[in-house]
């Protein structure tokens, strides 16, 4: 069975992007299926090349459970569509910028708020600078869409 590779994508890959690698990677390791899976982040920018997550991300992440301080921060490359099945902008200024890299086979560019179920195809707001309430919101948000996201997925591969 071929793996799944899913992308997610933010303008700095510092904030968003992070924490929704690590709430995607941690529910499919709950749901037992993290076999089935490769899962990464990047930004459309490169301005934090090499640099870990936001302190507010990390902090988020902490008091939740994750530990996403592995992960480092790339900028997002014409590779990356070749290598992933699903690319995952967090709002739809990232989506523009995507489709400025290259554009994606069809289906394969998503924004995580369609899958948000309480506001479906909100933007996730980008929590930068911002206080632990917007990190707190934007991990909500996120956690709320991941399960959806996984059932798209899997109805994909049907």
């Amino acid at each position: 069975m071929s793996k799944v590779h899913v992308l997610f994508v933010c303008l700095g890959n510092i904030c968003r992007s992070p924490l929704a690698e690590g709430i995607f990677k941690d529910r499919v390791k709950m749901l037992g299926r993290a076999d089935e899976f490769v899962v990464d982040s990047a930004s459309t920018s490169g301005w934090h090349d090499g640099k870990l997550p936001d302190q507010g991300s990390i902090n988020i992440a902490k008091k939740r459970g994750l530990d996403i301080t592995d992960q480092r921060s790339r900028k997002l490359t014409e590779n990356d569509f070749e290598t992933f099945d699903y690319i995952i902008g967090m709002d739809d200024s990232n989506l523009e910028n995507i489709r400025r890299v290259r554009a994606p086979k069809n289906g394969q560019l998503l924004k995580i708020g369609q899958f948000y179920a309480a506001e479906p195809n909100k933007c996730v707001p980008d929590p930068w600078q911002q206080d632990e309430n917007a990190f707190a919101f934007v991990y909500d948000m996120i956690e709320n869409s991941v399960d959806a996201l996984i059932e798209h997925i899997d109805a994909e591969k049907k």
